[in-house]
């Protein structure tokens, strides 16, 4: 077994923390609190190639390996999670763009959405409609050579720059099971009838949109069907979540690794009683629990990542690197704000944006009892199993 970073990983990750050190760590937390969009960041991505990290080399993407696309999340959470956010459902959408996609989307699509200059996200929440994703009313009815597309979104990330938007919608609501009714739409900004409405007020995750869609008899080309074929959206959106979910539990480790080093910056520096609170064996312990934690979360983060890279079936192993890392993110962002005592509360430390980023760790993607559902099925099905 080999539990290291490859040497060409590594000098991936070190270009990732190079600019996050020198261009989002400094900004963030300034930024983050006035509420100030990081185009500057966002330009220095596309010059990355982050964009491109799910868009295969032939479209012009990196086609990364998904150990190197976790690194990427876990290392500009660290400096601010609300960046890694841009190129997540980006990145998401590439994917099942490239996976599922027709020859002539592909071709349409991927080499700008690998460069930035398109970027994307993905709409599949509804008002009344989260976790039960076949229970969305969003319908899109066939008419000549477009679909009619009525119905709402809500929570989407990058809504005001996604082109195209990959939008989950019914286009068969009689379908027993509802999800064989079910397909995409890439619907492109400026279609009529496609409108973002407002950007949603949140307790954290500052920084990118997120936003409410509003698609009122929208025509949408038949053409923009993803693969051509209805009936099969639920697969594709199940399928990229996957993916999604590697992202999100990276997300995680970045926040719990940040949450950490604030901590144990702090209790070197602070002193009470004549000598650094990390001298007290009480703060010992949070930080040995934390760190053990945080290291445990990389593991089984990199694990998951490295079981995509082989082709398996990694809803078992996605689901648990997302379930601990995010609770992991969760515990260790309140452990660092105890440590940091008053200060914590702050709006001139670290900790307390951090704290406020976490619980969209412990929701997105599913939310850690979904998670724990998925866990148990692949068990008890018999397809997976532990040790």
């Amino acid at each position: 077994m080999d539990f290291e970073l490859s040497d060409e990983q590594r000098m991936f990750r070190d270009t990732i923390r190079d600019f996050v050190a020198r261009e989002v760590t400094p900004v963030a937390q300034e930024w983050e609190h006035t509420g100030r969009y990081p185009a500057e960041i966002v330009e220095t991505m596309k010059q990355l190639g982050l964009f491109g990290m799910t868009v295969p080399e032939e479209y012009g993407g990196l086609g990364l390996d998904m150990v190197s696309f976790a690194i990427v999340f876990e290392e500009i959470s660290r400096g601010w999670m609300g960046v890694a956010g841009i190129l997540g459902s980006h990145s998401l959408a590439c994917w099942i763009i490239a996976r599922y996609g027709t020859e002539e989307q592909k071709s349409r699509y991927l080499p700008e959405l690998a460069t930035g200059e398109r970027r994307s996200g993905i709409a599949l929440t509804e008002p009344g409609a989260g976790t039960d994703l076949q229970g969305i009313t969003t319908r899109a009815v066939r008419d000549g050579d477009a679909y009619v597309v009525t119905g709402s979104k809500t929570w989407i990330t990058n809504a005001r720059y996604a082109d195209p938007l990959p939008v989950l919608v019914k286009t068969d609501p009689h379908a027993a099971p509802a999800h064989k009714g079910m397909s995409v739409l890439l619907v492109e900004q400026g279609t009529p009838g496609f409108t973002v409405s407002r950007d949603l007020p949140k307790l954290g995750y500052k920084g990118p949109e997120s936003c409410e869609v509003v698609l009122d008899g929208a025509r949408v080309p038949a053409a923009n069907l993803l693969g051509g074929v209805e009936g099969r959206g639920m697969q594709q959106v199940l399928s990229g979540l996957e993916t999604g979910r590697i992202n999100v539990a990276a997300r995680s480790l970045g926040v719990a690794q940040a949450a950490y080093d604030a901590a144990l910056k702090y209790s070197r520096d602070r002193h009470a009683f004549g000598q650094p609170i990390s001298d007290f064996q009480a703060i010992q312990i949070k930080l040995a629990d934390m760190a053990t934690s945080i290291q445990a979360s990389r593991l089984l983060v990199y694990w998951a990542a490295a079981c995509a890279d082989r082709g398996e079936r990694v809803d078992m192993q996605t689901g648990m690197a997302k379930l601990f890392a995010s609770e992991t993110a969760a515990t260790a962002a309140l452990e660092a704000m105890r440590i940091h005592g008053g200060h914590g509360y702050s709006q001139e430390f670290t900790v307390e944006r951090l704290y406020r980023d976490v619980p969209l760790m412990v929701i997105g993607e599913g939310t850690s009892d979904v998670m724990r559902t998925v866990i148990a099925r692949a068990l008890t099905s018999g397809k997976e199993k532990v040790g």
